[in-house]
């Protein structure tokens, strides 16, 4: 058994990480789960929240948000829509746009709930990147 995983997450615009880590916690379909070299192989879809990797020590922290995880004994891949490592993200933009998602929130109680789901999803997106944007961690 390997003692390191292969850890990536891929956007549609970029390769956001790819690196040997000793674990990787994710948000999947079903809550949080941790990853460790040996794992069983598994496939979830992903949700919007905060993946975290170990590298001897140091932490590193992305917020994400859909799509799918791919997970073999050695190898963990994330295919995200969206990736941001907490040292990238644009907070003023953040929470602007968390202040948006909280307007249309309260202005789509009364509308029709695509729309409020759609909404509640942005708002879930920008606590998740403005969380992880305070999240300490290294490259």
């Amino acid at each position: 058994m390997a003692d390191k995983l292969l850890f990536e997450i891929v956007t549609p615009e970029r390769l956001a990480f790819s690196e040997e880590v000793d674990e990787v916690t994710l948000p999947g379909s079903v809550g949080e789960f941790g990853i460790l070299p040996g794992h069983v192989p598994l496939l979830s879809t992903l949700q919007v929240g905060i993946v975290s990797t170990r590298q001897e020590g140091r932490e590193i922290f992305y917020a994400v948000s859909g799509g799918f995880i791919e997970v073999h004994e050695d190898h963990v891949i994330v295919l995200a829509e969206t990736a941001e490592r907490s040292d990238e993200v644009d907070v003023s933009r953040a929470k602007a746009s968390q202040d948006r998602a909280e307007k249309v929130l309260r202005e789509a109680q009364e509308e029709n709930e695509g729309r409020f789901q759609r909404a509640e999803l942005r708002l879930k997106r920008a606590l998740t990147r403005e969380k992880v944007s305070r999240m300490t961690g290294s490259r």
